[in-house]
């Protein structure tokens, strides 16, 4: 049956509503005014009212089997976090520290290009989320961040003011306050409304402050696939679209107050200055210097306004929150009311003096008009930061990728805010043609749409970091060398031959990105396992660069001994031919594997995923360079995960601990998740040995992927589903969901099925039936684990969670299928739950994780960018659609040549017996 369409041949989902309707939420004569220069919100979007309650967000907890299993660990893992403190650096993981501001259902679009640095805005319209120094988050927004708004009918007989944002914040409205409680926050947020569909966000406020006065405000950012360019850029542009239904001429000012910045107690540091510039073709504002603290590298704000015939800019260059400031917050307003603007004269002031520790300065920019009766008007503001360089707490400076185009002076914020101001519209156009076609395709319920653009808020907010330096300029002098061995202070050789340069093969720079802002790691790589369809799609070559980059690090050694804190032993940090869990922490692409819990060159999930992903993207790509250049480290990790295999049967088994990307869920002997992945990826190197022209490997892997299954079915195929593993726990014959991961990849990269399409569908239909249905009645996702007998399996915290990533990479393995209703079902629990006004609020902060009572862990989490997957099984590219369909058992016969290596792979690494 062909993708897409139901077996009645028409529209898949014709008899699904549409999730949300804009004008049950907006006027239909309100969207019609602001229907000119993009001032109406699309028909799909995420929507909710400024009124709409903010909600705490509630974290799991561990039950007392599981803390009490967990108490050694939890010892070790608070002294390593303190022992990382005491040195300054953030432990990957550390469940012990809580953020000052606990986390609510407040967030919303965030600012910015990826690896820029981020900030996000949530939907009220607080700034907040600031993680401008990689490795540092802090979620409390930073309330003088602020648009607000001053009227003035002509005959001054009626005047409003407004902070544009709900008021209903702590600490506000405190009596005599010079400082922002003294402004007038007046908005209700009943009337207003906030629509988002990544990268743009619309905010209506229909008749608020104002009752004649319509207005929306349009946040535009440079989220541009296929643009390696503008997309990575620290920039974003708000343009104010307003309409005046009344009699009387209305005079309006808007305008954009920043404090000296980067989130948390940081303004209170001293040293900041803030400057007043005139730019070119109009464009002014003021330049806020950040001065930071520990040694981090500095930031540059510049806050501007586009000047017209229409238009005036002028700026207040710094306030301050108390009367001990020049001019405090509450005169700024002041200003503003009696005159709506500025003195023009302060754009001489020049740079002020450096702060003083412990006091907070700020800025406003002001851009007012004349609105005539039934009259329109177009307001545009932007926001850009210069933040050059990356500075790691163990490694080296690198200049962001921006700086390739902008340079790295911190003036830069004023190019980069005057080329927005200029560009943006160009930038739109170039969203509507990649997001238009999905939108406008009706095959696809109105939620899929929305989340699926939704979740790419990950790319800017989680942490992204995006390079323009080359690597080879921070290695060794011979750069082909393994990691420095800080223990024997000696280099370790490489097996075989050098690995070839990896670096920039592209030039697209270097990508990083984390696994969550709770778990500080880059790029890991089980993780990026479900999420890497985003950048696939999106971001190719970026995708082919990180591959690159894991392609190298199989190749490479660092003998530092580690301490693995779930049972206290020692080991190797990286062992060569061993897929790395992670790019490391503090010196990425140096330091390998931050991840210190388990030892994972014992993992048997990491080398199998390496291929599968390896093979995916070059037959998505069908790049025959990228093809060679990884093809060594392919040989090596297809090796080394063969000592796994250890009664020579072809099956690969587990060692009765949580050796796999369900790091506390023990498997014993063959499992269904890492058995398969193990098959598919026999099957992928064999494809990809024949592309090109190794025959006899490919001989090789078939002949022993035809052993394997036969073992795989005979021990775990039960008759609708495989077991969990092989072994004898309680868990052994759970119904998993994740038990077909191997078979999503392998369809994903148009290979032939690992099984028969009768067991594939039966058991995507008990999954369906079990984990998901009879789960809060599928409104909620996939959970984990599920016993035959319709109980959710209990046995760790990760059998009985749901987890987002893992519900649509279940729903694309479906979609993949001809299972289109139960995809969509499956994947719907997700948005139902995380998404919707009924659900839990987990809107642009989706976590890795939730209990089915709706209890979260691990919020802003990579592998929710796995609903790409589905965009793929639903479009796949052409590449795969075009491949000729070869059946990589044709050639199953061993030749006398098909069990020896090739000659020019790698050796072998260790034997077997004494790997470990």
């Amino acid at each position: 049956m062909p993708r897409g369409k139901s077996s009645s041949g028409g529209s898949l989902f014709y008899r699904r509503k549409h999730s949300w309707r804009r004008d049950e939420l907006v006027s239909r004569s309100t969207l019609h005014l602001l229907d000119f220069d993009d001032g109406t919100p699309p028909e799909h979007a995420w929507r909710r009212k400024l009124s709409s309650h903010a909600n705490r967000l509630k974290e799991f907890n561990v039950t007392f089997r599981e803390a009490f299993k967990m108490m050694k660990l939890g010892l070790r893992l608070w002294s390593y976090v303190r022992e990382e403190a005491s040195q300054g650096r953030k432990a990957p993981i550390d469940p012990f520290t809580r953020e000052s501001t606990k986390p609510s259902a407040s967030q919303g679009v965030p600012l910015g290009g990826m690896g820029t640095g981020s900030i996000s805005r949530g939907f009220r319209g607080e700034f907040k989320h600031w993680q401008i120094t990689p490795g540092l988050c802090d979620m409390s927004p930073v309330m003088e961040n602020q648009f607000s708004i001053f009227i003035t009918r002509e005959g001054g007989t009626k005047k409003y003011s407004s902070v544009l944002a709900p008021g209903q914040h702590d600490g506000l409205k405190k009596s005599s306050d010079d400082g922002i409680s003294s402004w007038d926050w007046k908005l209700r947020g009943d009337r207003s409304t906030y629509h988002a569909l990544f990268p743009r966000a619309w905010t209506v406020y229909d008749g608020e402050p104002d009752p004649e006065l319509k207005l929306s405000c349009r946040q535009i950012s440079p989220f541009i696939p296929h643009n390696y360019e503008e997309s990575s850029l620290p920039v974003s542009v708000f343009v104010y679209t307003l309409v005046n239904t009344g009699k009387e001429r209305a005079k309006v000012s808007l305008v954009m107050t920043w404090a000296n910045s980067i989130g948390g107690l940081s303004h209170q540091s001293g040293g900041h200055v803030n400057e007043p510039f005139i730019g070119e073709n109009g464009i002014s504002g003021v330049l806020l210097h950040h001065k930071t603290a520990n040694n981090n590298p500095p930031v540059t704000f510049a806050v501007a306004a586009l000047e017209n015939q229409n238009v005036d800019v002028t700026v207040l260059p710094i306030f301050g929150l108390s009367g001990e400031s020049s001019v405090t917050a509450k005169e700024m307003w002041g200003t503003m009311v009696q005159g709506g603007c500025f003195d023009r004269d302060n754009f001489n002031a020049g740079p002020s003096m450096p702060s003083s520790v412990g006091d907070t300065v700020c800025a406003a920019v002001s851009a007012s008009t004349w609105v005539e009766p039934h009259g329109r008007c177009t307001v545009v503001f932007s926001l850009a930061w210069s933040s050059p360089e990356v500075k790691f707490k163990k490694g080296s400076t690198y200049h962001r990728r921006y700086t390739k185009f902008y340079g790295t002076s911190p003036r830069s914020a004023i190019n980069l805010a005057q080329d927005a101001l200029m560009k943006y519209k160009h930038w739109e156009e170039e969203i509507d043609k990649w997001q238009t076609p999905i939108l406008r395709d009706e095959r696809f319920p109105e939620w899929y749409k929305i989340t699926l653009f939704n979740e790419l808020y990950f790319l800017v907010a989680g942490g992204t970091v995006w390079i323009d330096s080359d690597l080879s300029s921070s290695l060794p002098e011979d750069s082909d060398l393994p990691l420095h061995n800080s223990t024997c202070n000696s280099t370790v050789p490489l097996i075989g031959s050098s690995p070839p340069d990896f670096d920039d093969k592209e030039n697209v720079g270097k990508f990083l990105y984390l696994e969550g802002v709770e778990y500080f790691m880059w790029c890991t790589y089980d993780v990026h396992f479900y999420a890497s369809f985003a950048l696939l799609d999106l971001f190719p070559k970026i995708e082919l660069s990180i591959q690159r980059d894991f392609a190298r690090a199989v190749l490479r050694e660092d003998r530092t001994r580690v301490r693995f804190l779930a049972d206290g032993t020692w080991g190797t940090r990286k062992v060569i031919g061993a897929v790395p869990h992670d790019l490391g922490a503090h010196d990425p692409w140096h330091e390998l594997n931050a991840y210190n819990i388990h030892d994972t060159s014992r993992w048997k999930d990491l080398n199998p995923k390496f291929v599968l992903q390896v093979y995916r993207d070059f037959a998505a790509t069908d790049d025959m360079s990228f093809g060679r250049d990884v093809w060594p480290a392919v040989c090596t990790a297809m090796e080394y995960i063969e000592q796994f295999d250890r009664d020579g049967d072809c099956m690969i088994e587990n060692d009765g601990f949580p050796d796999q990307t369900y790091d506390a869920w023990t498997v014993l002997g063959v499992s269904a998740y890492c058995g398969c992945l193990w098959l598919a990826a026999l099957q992928a190197a064999a494809a990809m040995a024949r592309s090109l022209g190794h025959d006899d490997y490919a001989d090789r892997c078939m002949v022993k992927f035809a052993k394997a299954k036969h073992v795989f079915e005979a021990k775990l195929w039960n008759g609708s589903y495989f077991n969990y593993d092989s072994g004898t726990s309680y868990s052994s014959r759970s119904i998993q969901a994740d038990q077909l991961a191997g078979q999503w990849y392998t369809a994903s990269s148009g290979l032939p099925p690992l099984f028969d399409e009768d067991r594939i569908k039966c058991t995507l239909q008990k999954i369906f039936d079990y984990n998901v249905m009879r789960v809060k009645g599928g409104r909620i996702g996939a959970v984990n684990g599920m016993h035959p007998n319709g109980k959710v399996d209990e046995t760790c915290m990760q059998s009985r969670e749901i987890w987002t990533g893992v519900t649509y990479s279940l729903a694309a393995t479906m979609l993949l299928h001809g299972m289109e209703d139960q995809a969509f079902t499956t994947a719907q629990g997700i948005f139902l739950a995380g998404w919707s006004e009924e659900g839990y609020g987990y809107w642009f902060q989706t976590p890795e994780a939730w209990t089915i009572d709706g209890h979260y862990r691990s919020l802003i989490y990579m592998r929710p960018l796995a609903i790409w997957a589905m965009q793929h099984a639903l479009s796949p590219p052409r590449a795969i659609l075009e491949a000729p369909k070869v059946n990589t058992m044709e050639r199953a016969y061993v030749s006398p040549g098909a069990l020896q290596f090739l000659q020019d792979s790698v050796r072998k690494i260790t034997p077997k017996s004494g790997c470990f």
